[in-house]
């Protein structure tokens, strides 16, 4: 065996007794506290200790598997994680078992930032390293897949996810409905390091160009870090209460900066903002996750032909292009954590 695609992703829990445990990979070096822990553990718990984002990622890789199964290229599809089972050391380690010495490697993460790339390139790295000092072997060539959040795969979906939302507002509301955007938020240090916002930006004004849209607002949710510390706003909510206060009956929101319906958007969206769109008397509908979409699937393939050389157009929709392969110098540099 050659060549091999690598589905890289975040991981999560798949049963109460993993939550905890799963949390503390996630924060491990961060002296986060914990009674933060414990907070975001009642999340998971909201929905019996099981994230989502397992189940999606083994819906891709199969959607995956049979397109490559019927348009090639014929590559195997390996699965790592970054905080929780199948790690990707583990997945490292069978797949130099298996004899792939090159992998094309799909981050679950569409947008540039120290945790949605440069992080992942560490890990691989990091898992490379430890996979090679336990077995005194080798291990794949690991060549991360270029950032995808303008690729038509990406953009499309989304645009079609959003028009089905506006669909659900009743047809002489639609024009007053407000259009909102969410991405998780990061530390201020953190964004000023990588271009997270201007794409953020740029993606929501490409699917709201595409569909009429003249007024939108990109908004953050989710943030963890210590109150003292800046973060990226407005917050999701806060916006919620200042539609409802200038009077708007009506809102679509849309999680353009999560590929899947994981737990940021089931807890944060779904249940956390719904609940105070209720107590406020304001309509939300909330666009799907471009990830399960079959054009996200095709993207994948599409990247992976990309590296290897049989597709010379590397597609993107709006004015910066398609991402380089390679991060410019000093792109998304670890933050500087507050003292």
């Amino acid at each position: 065996m050659s060549d091999a695609i690598l589905i890289f992703s975040f991981g999560g829990p798949e049963k109460r007794g993993e939550v905890m445990p799963f949390l503390e990979n996630v924060v491990a070096g961060r002296n986060v506290p914990r009674e933060r822990l414990l907070e975001v553990a009642e999340h998971y718990y909201h929905f019996g200790g099981r994230s989502p984002i397992n189940d999606h990622n083994r819906a891709l890789i199969a959607s995956l598997e049979a397109l490559l199964k019927q348009q090639g290229p014929a590559l195997p599809v390996y699965w790592g994680n970054r905080n929780w089972h199948p790690f990707l050391a583990d997945t490292l380690e069978t797949m130099a078992r298996d004899g792939v010495r090159r992998a094309f490697v799909f981050a679950t993460s569409a947008f540039g930032s120290y945790s949605g790339c440069r992080r992942y390139i560490e890990d691989l790295d990091q898992a490379a390293n430890e996979v090679k000092t336990k077995t005194g072997g080798s291990v794949p060539e690991l060549v991360k897949l270029r950032l995808y959040w303008n690729h038509p795969g990406f953009i499309e979906p989304m645009i079609d996810l959003v028009r089905g939302a506006y669909a659900q507002i009743p047809a002489p509301r639609r024009d007053g409905t407000a259009m909102v955007y969410t991405a998780h938020s990061v530390p201020m240090s953190m964004a000023s390091s990588g271009p997270y916002v201007l794409q953020l930006k740029e993606a929501s004004a490409t699917v709201s160009d595409a569909l009429g849209i003249r007024e939108w607002k990109l908004v953050y949710q989710s943030r963890s870090g210590p109150l003292t510390q800046p973060w990226l706003e407005p917050d999701v909510l806060d916006h919620l209460r200042g539609l409802k206060t200038a009077g708007r009956t009506d809102v679509v929101v849309a999680p353009i900066g999560f590929v899947s319906d994981h737990m940021e958007v089931l807890y944060d969206l779904d249940t956390e903002a719904k609940q105070l769109c209720a107590e406020l008397g304001l309509n939300m509908v909330r666009a799907g996750t471009a990830g399960g979409d079959a054009r996200f699937v095709e993207m994948i393939r599409e990247l992976v032909l990309e590296q290897m050389g049989e597709v010379k157009t590397r597609r993107a929709v709006g004015p910066s292009g398609a991402f380089p392969d390679i991060c410019p110098a000093g792109c998304c540099a670890l933050p500087q954590r507050p003292r």
